[in-house]
């Protein structure tokens, strides 16, 4: 409905919305929104959720997603003609990410096992950040762009290590004055939940400000301002299991500038490109969302154990929606000579990602949990979908990613 409303008020229709007049602000807001999305996830992410089931998320993250990335960029050469060989890195890079918002019905239905809604969750919530790094240095061995003049290594210094320092220092001491603040009486709840989306404004700007990414220096920041919540409570019964709540406001703000995004995106983008589709855009969006994300899982998974309904629902479930769209916009504002064909690569697999997933999502969900049910009982034993690792007992217990 998002989409479809953005169409509606995008060029294509009334034109109240468009490009090349609201550019600044569009790009805004959907910064915004990646930056609290990349970092209430890595907040929510835990040591253990990486060992769920003992595989799911490490294989899919470390074998299934550099793979996707290389098999987007090697069907783009044949589909996608004009472009150089970093422009379709670009492309194969913006279209790995995977979104849980477009597929959180299949995600959270609890008939599905929960080793498969846990490993997909842990995924989602990682990969947006995992492939920072890729597109970064594929847009700075592009000649021309706003990254090219720092070079590959100046940008891996500014983008990668940079970046990361300032949103571990960011996101620590965010998170020990939060604690410091509490344990004194000096912050209340609700201000409490307004630290959240400031620490992760603050890691934002000051990477952007010393030319690195405030993407990359937002999601590092998530990551240790969660773990120093954890690890340094205020007193006993005050962490996690006890209902902690710090990130519910901007899990809430992220959601809300996500699903705004996913309208600005319809005005946008889909809007004015599906005036100007062709054959090969429909069919790279097609393999884009089938092929290049579903053989990357297979091989992933291979000895795992799963079966083969398993893998495919695993595989099929890998929804393109917000970290696709910004980094596309980022590829306009850097000037990438490829832009409008990246952006209507980009603007199509979305399109059908949120339209197919979206369609697809409860339907699947159930059949899926109805086959494990039967599958289970015949074997008399407990699957292998249905195991889950034991927690560490050294870490707290809590709810992994939730978007």
């Amino acid at each position: 409905m998002f989409t479809g409303c953005g169409i509606l008020i995008g060029p294509a229709v009334l034109d109240i919305v468009g490009i090349e007049h609201d550019f600044a602000a569009l790009t805004a807001l959907l910064e915004a929104a990646l930056t609290l999305v990349l970092f209430t996830d890595a907040m929510a992410v835990r040591r253990r959720d990486l060992a769920t089931g003992d595989f799911l998320p490490g294989r899919l993250l470390g074998i299934g997603l550099p793979l996707s990335i290389a098999a987007g960029w090697l069907l783009a050469w044949p589909l996608l003609p004009g472009l150089t060989a970093w422009e379709l890195a670009l492309v194969g890079a913006i279209l790995a990410p995977t979104d849980a918002a477009l597929g959180k019905s299949a995600m959270s239905d609890p008939r599905v096992p929960a080793l498969v809604r846990e490993g997909l969750n842990v995924e989602s919530g990682l990969n947006d950040g995992m492939v920072l790094p890729f597109f970064v240095v594929f847009l700075a061995a592009i000649p021309g762009t706003s990254y090219a003049h720092e070079g590959v290594a100046g940008t891996f210094w500014r983008a990668l290590l940079l970046s990361s320092a300032l949103g571990l220092l960011v996101g620590g001491c965010g998170g020990r004055l939060l604690q410091a603040a509490r344990a004194r009486g000096w912050v209340a709840r609700e201000w409490g939940q307004i630290l959240v989306p400031a620490v992760a404004v603050v890691s934002y700007e000051l990477a952007v400000i010393t030319d690195g990414s405030g993407f990359i220096a937002a999601w590092v920041a998530g990551f240790a301002f969660g773990y120093t919540l954890r690890h340094f409570p205020v007193s006993a019964g005050t962490g996690p299991d006890s209902g902690d709540d710090t990130s519910e406001f901007a899990e809430t703000l992220a959601g809300l500038l996500a699903s705004v995004s996913l309208m600005l995106f319809g005005a946008v983008l889909l809007g004015p490109t599906l005036q100007h589709l062709t054959w090969k855009l429909v069919l790279y969006a097609v393999l884009s969302l089938t092929a290049v994300r579903m053989l990357p899982v297979v091989l992933s998974l291979l000895g795992s154990g799963l079966r083969p309904p398993t893998v495919a629902y695993v595989g099929w479930f890998g929804p393109r929606g917000l970290a696709s769209v910004v980094l596309a916009l980022l590829v306009v504002e850097a000037h990438v000579p490829g832009t409008e064909t990246v952006g209507r690569v980009v603007a199509v697999t979305v399109g059908l990602s949120v339209l197919l997933h979206g369609v697809s999502a409860v339907a699947l969900a159930g059949w899926y949990g109805a086959w494990f049910r039967r599958t289970s009982a015949a074997a008399g034993h407990e699957l292998r979908e249905g195991a889950i690792a034991p927690e560490n007992p050294g870490l707290p217990a809590g709810p992994g990613p939730t978007r």
